[in-house]
């Protein structure tokens, strides 16, 4: 929401102040096609000849990734560590019911209460993944932490190449603009015999070009990079939670010990509360 208010602002204070200073639109509209084609036409190419296929969709789906924000809130952080407390309870009380839980978590009861995270392939393969290998007796508590702080960070590295990729985009709009503003020079100096009030609307369509380069630059593509980046790492966020309960699980805490290790490892902003997760986990245990 915020996002859509962001853009819409822009656009009314730097268009709004251009026409109250007295500036005409007739002249950016006549030329804003031709420019647009040019440096757009330029920054789309540029930017499929220097990413992968993989890289170009999550930055076309990054850009409503941005508007909507992150995927997991606080609600979901008290989720993962409700669904953790469950199956860290039942790996120390009965291993061999565990498995079911591992190896098929689509059809588990215990991941189904939970249906966003069970969407989720990350996370489902995180929790699985660790469990089955501590399960198999690969449970080193520092091994298993190196060893999810470097999926995680390969998660996170693979996810920012979308943000990077904007970025980059950003930085090339204005010399494209620049691109674009010499050839309209070019254009005028071509029709120099042309009387004064012809050469001013060709010179101010030529600067149409370096205007909307900047303008696309800082007030669009480089705001959603640094808007979709600041998605990315709260997302991520989500994963080192997941790392922290489950590390705590292989140093042996208690079960309500881990969980709370993993509350305290989220972003403040989207902490579930103390007594807010003491009550969900209450729930369970009454329920079980």
């Amino acid at each position: 929401m915020f996002g859509m208010i962001g853009i819409a602002v822009t656009f009314a204070m730097v268009f709004g102040g251009y026409v109250m200073a007295g500036g005409k639109m007739g002249v950016i509209l006549h030329s804003l096609p031709y420019e647009m084609m040019m440096i757009g036409g330029a920054a789309v190419g540029s930017f499929l000849l220097s990413n992968e296929t993989a890289v170009i969709k999550h930055a076309l789906g990054g850009l409503g990734r941005s508007l909507k924000g992150p995927k997991w809130h606080e609600a979901d952080l008290q989720d993962v560590l409700c669904l953790l407390f469950q199956l860290l309870r039942i790996a120390r009380a009965s291993p061999v019911e565990l498995e079911s839980h591992v190896e098929d978590p689509a059809n588990s009861a215990i991941f189904q209460a939970y249906p966003k995270i069970l969407k989720d392939e990350h996370a489902v393969s995180l929790i699985t993944d660790t469990l089955r290998s501590s399960s198999l007796n690969y449970d080193d508590p520092y091994q298993v932490e190196e060893m999810l702080s470097q999926r995680i960070g390969l998660m996170n590295e693979e996810e920012m190449h979308a943000p990077h990729a904007l970025q980059n985009m950003a930085d090339a709009l204005p010399a494209l603009g620049i691109v674009a503003a010499v050839l309209g020079v070019i254009k005028t100096m071509s029709a120099i015999d042309q009387p004064p009030e012809v050469l001013g609307g060709m010179i101010g369509g030529a600067l149409v070009g370096t205007f909307l380069g900047v303008f696309l630059a800082y007030a669009l593509v480089a705001p959603f990079a640094q808007r979709l980046q600041a998605v990315v790492k709260q997302d991520q966020a989500f994963y080192d939670v997941i790392k922290s309960v489950l590390v705590a699980g292989l140093h042996q805490h208690a079960t309500n010990l881990c969980v709370e290790v993993g509350r305290q490892a989220a972003p403040d902003h989207v902490r579930p509360s103390f007594g807010s997760l003491e009550t969900a986990l209450r729930d369970l245990k009454r329920a079980s």
